[in-house]
């Protein structure tokens, strides 16, 4: 019999040009957007509407002002994203300046509101939002009380909310973009059923750990409640407080709050600038700085102190420090603004030196690669280079969005995704050629070095396998090494990522876990190869396991249906420092 597919009908708002879109559709086949709203107030020429139809199709894209669309015109639909408009709280410009929600595209939050409740019983069990990070900080004078407001309207609309503040560069990815993610779920959808402890979940279990790993930062941990209907919330939440009682990362229950700041752990490879550019060669020769004009690029680059006088008169020195110059190759790129397009010389864009010693600014489709887009995503003929940057400077980073829409997908199917369109990782230097290139590759498993001195780290993958009964003797024996062949590949959950695991529990029925070991290798093999009388040649996973340590006793978990779990030691160790 065929086996099932699965289906999640996708409503993308604010679509820009499709970053959500493309994200979710690199995590799964089952991401289906069916519907799309792209609406820019401040022009007459919709650039971000063009591309999107250009790479997406018409069907299901609304290119109207998400304030005249009536709810019965959007579709029915399982879960609904977006990046909602945040000019208001932009880094650049001063947070006590920033209208936030209440500013002019502030309260576009209350569109996504509205639909939401006029859906009813209809409404999405699932929701993910993007927007800046300062949002968990707006506005100056109230610190934090815009998130509040949007947990406390999403938590009298039914929903369970966690929400992380993520740095893309942290996580291997080729720009340095910080950003609020918000993904929630109807308490009865079968994510929200599978949180047990709100701790638990924000830090080990839960959809946004699972996807970015971190720690807690040690004394971050917060729990409050966000009390009052939402006029209140809005006129009193924190009122007369320093700072924002919202770490970056953290989960909403029933307006009950857990809050801690996070710390990333990633140690996979690194996407850089100069790894993401295109040969000198196939460069426009627009986008070189000629001689004449380099000089005045290295004063907007530099550190600079100039008398100015203010409105009222008052003399004052403004004065900043110097940017890179140019920018590094070997690291991920400055974070992407709108203002990156155009010839003018600029303090914020960037500015690359070729092998021949020439300086040139970014091509669109560099920018488009920071954002982790396909090459040429932008390229239209109706939409000029520079509004080609300042729709990348507008966008996300869809590798964000990969990695969360895999973690969701798993928790919702407990199965692992599977996609035709990957988000690339790997560009061509000249873009036009081999396409192969793009093709997914297969990365050796890690080797994990013995340990004659170590420290037991918390945020390490732990991976607890079930010892079967013919076997629990050889595990209850005390050696200094073991082996555990898993079962046959096609029985091993494939939502375990090999690559990040380091220690390993052996789980004996009835009992539990009790022993520590150190993954030093893992390989395929077969059963046969220890004993040749099975003639089991069936490909295995095979675990060349060193032993550390031993809990006190035995310890009961909770396994999955194919009685592993995959999780980290500080969720068994439970002593160890934070």
């Amino acid at each position: 019999m065929a086996k099932k597919q699965h289906k999640i009908r996708v409503v993308e708002l604010f679509a820009g040009v499709g970053g959500f879109r493309i994200g979710l559709e690199g995590a799964s086949e089952s991401y289906e957007t069916i519907w799309n709203n792209q609406w820019e107030p401040s022009t007459q020429h919709q650039d971000a509407s063009l591309v999107y139809k250009a790479r997406f199709g018409s069907q299901g894209h609304s290119n109207k002002d998400i304030n005249l669309v009536q709810t019965k015109d959007i579709p029915d639909h399982d879960l609904m994203v977006g990046g909602f408009p945040c000019q208001d709280y932009s880094v650049a410009a001063s947070l006590s300046r920033s209208g936030g929600i209440e500013g002019k595209k502030g309260v576009l939050w209350w569109q996504i509101h509205r639909i939401l409740n006029e859906k009813g019983d209809k409404r999405p069990k699932y929701i993910f939002f993007e927007n800046v990070d300062r949002l968990l900080n707006s506005p100056a004078t109230q610190r934090g009380r815009d998130f509040a407001i949007i947990l406390a309207s999403l938590a009298d609309l039914g929903y369970v909310v966690e929400w992380r503040i993520i740095n893309a560069a942290d996580y291997g990815m080729p720009q340095r973009r910080r950003r609020t993610y918000i993904v929630g779920y109807q308490k009865d959808s079968v994510v929200a059923q599978k949180i047990e402890q709100m701790e638990e979940w924000v830090e080990f279990d839960g959809v946004m750990a699972k996807a970015f790993e971190f720690k807690a930062k040690k004394g971050t941990k917060s729990k409050f409640d966000i009390e009052g209907s939402i006029k209140e919330v809005s006129d009193g939440f924190n009122k007369g407080k320093k700072d924002s009682p919202f770490g970056n990362a953290g989960l909403m229950m029933d307006r009950h709050v857990y809050s801690v700041d996070a710390e990333p752990v990633y140690d996979g490879p690194r996407q850089t600038l100069g790894g993401n550019l295109v040969d000198e060669d196939v460069v426009p020769e627009e986008f070189f700085i000629t001689e004449e004009e380099l000089p005045k690029w290295q004063y907007e680059k530099g550190a600079k102190k100039i008398n100015r006088v203010s409105k009222e008169g008052y003399e004052y020195v403004f004065s900043e420090g110097g940017m890179a110059f140019p920018d590094h190759l070997e690291q991920p790129s400055r974070t992407i603004i709108t203002g990156e397009g155009g010839t003018a010389p600029s303090r914020f864009k960037h500015v690359v030196k070729t092998k021949s010693g020439r300086y040139r600014r970014l091509l669109p489709i560099e920018l488009e690669r920071m954002n982790m887009f396909p090459d040429n995503h932008t390229l239209h003929p109706e939409v000029s280079d520079g509004r080609r940057a300042f729709l990348m400077g507008n966008a996300l980073v869809c590798g964000i969005v990969e990695q969360i829409g895999k973690s969701l997908y798993q928790f919702i199917f407990d199965e692992a995704p599977v996609s035709t369109r990957p988000i690339f990782t790997v560009r061509d230097a000249v873009p036009m050629l081999d396409l192969k290139l793009f093709e997914d590759e297969v990365k050796p498993l890690v080797v994990n070095l013995p340990k004659k001195q170590y420290e037991l780290d918390p945020v390490k993958h732990l991976l607890i396998g079930l010892v079967k009964k013919d076997n629990e003797k050889y595990f209850l024996k005390e050696e200094p090494t073991k082996i555990y062949y898993t079962g046959k590949t096609k029985s091993f959950p494939s939502t375990i990522a090999l690559n990040k695991l380091y220690y390993f529990m052996p789980y004996i029925k009835g009992k539990g876990v009790r022993d520590l070991y150190l993954i030093r290798i893992v390989r395929i093999g077969n059963k046969a190869e220890i004993h040749p009388e099975t003639g089991d040649e069936d490909p295995r996973l095979v675990f060349e396991m060193e032993y550390l340590e031993s809990l006190t006793n035995y310890k009961m978990v909770q396994l999955n249906k194919y009685w592993y779990k995959d999780t980290l030691l500080g969720m068994i160790f439970k002593d160890l420092p934070l």
